[in-house]
Order: C-alpha cells, then sequence, then structure tokens
C-alpha cells in the first residue's frame, strides 16, 4: 500500500506552534512512529504553506497511490480550489485535524473539503492520522 500524508500551513511547525492545541511533538518525530508502526505501508510526506503547491501534490499523486491523509490546516475552512483538486482524482482522501475544531472559533467549523473527502476525522491529536490511515487499510477494495 501506498499512502501520502499531505499537510498545509504552519503544520510545518508543530512541536513549537501552541503546543497547548497542537502538543509538542514534531510532525517529523510522529511521522517516523508511524513509518515504524505500518512497516508494510510505503509513507510520502509532504507539506507545504502554499495553497497551488498542495493542489499541484494532490494531482501529481492522486492518480497512483492508494490514499492520502489530509490535512489542509487552515485551507479547510477557505479553498474551494483544494476542495476542486480532491473531487479530481481517484485516490480517497482523509481530511484530518488535529485538534477538535468544532470546540474552537467559528470560523473553523466549516470545511470546504469535508464534501469532497472519503471521510473526515478530528480532534484525536496526533493520532488522528494513524486513524486516517486505519481508515485507508480498512476501505473496501475497488
Amino acid at each position: 500500500m501506498n499512502i501520502i500524508i499531505i499537510n498545509g500551513p504552519n503544520l510545518n511547525l508543530l512541536g513549537k506552534r501552541e503546543p497547548g492545541i497542537y502538543g509538542a511533538e514534531s510532525f517529523e518525530s510522529y511521522f517516523a512512529t508511524l513509518q515504524q508502526r505500518y512497516s508494510n505501508i510505503k509513507f510520502t510526506y509532504y507539506q507545504s504553506n502554499v495553497e497551488g503547491e498542495l493542489i499541484n501534490k494532490l494531482h501529481e499523486q492522486g492518480f497512483s497511490c492508494d490514499g492520502i491523509v489530509l490535512n489542509a490546516g487552515a485551507y479547510t475552512h477557505t479553498s474551494l480550489a483544494i476542495a476542486d483538486a480532491i473531487r479530481a482524482i481517484p485516490a480517497p482522501v482523509i481530511e484530518v485535524h488535529i485538534s477538535n475544531v468544532h470546540k474552537r472559533e467559528p470560523y473553523r467549523h466549516h470545511s470546504f473539503l469535508s464534501s469532497a473527502c472519503h471521510g473526515i476525522i478530528v480532534g484525536f491529536g496526533m493520532d488522528s492520522y494513524r486513524l486516517a490511515i486505519e481508515a485507508l487499510i480498512n476501505l473496501p477494495k475497488g
């Protein structure tokens, strides 16, 4: 199985950025844990703060990988273009959020991406990524 994890803006600062909300662990450290736990899966990781680069990566990977775990950060609440990119590719996309966005500011309660994604996992900290991987593993094939 081939899964790509795509993180959007400011997620390069995990471990440093608002640890009370996002935790103290860097994503690179957590990614190594995922790779160890799921040694039978080929993982790719990509992060960008630029909306167009996220779209390009969805286009590039979405026709060849088995699944995408996407934390689009704040673009979740603003980007019709990312939603359209998700709809344009055959790979299933699981939308992930580290924090429970529904317990936060009202503008974070709406996602433009959710209706384009296969599923959504919200509010389980970094473990949200693992839960998304489990969802992709257990999707019916075909």
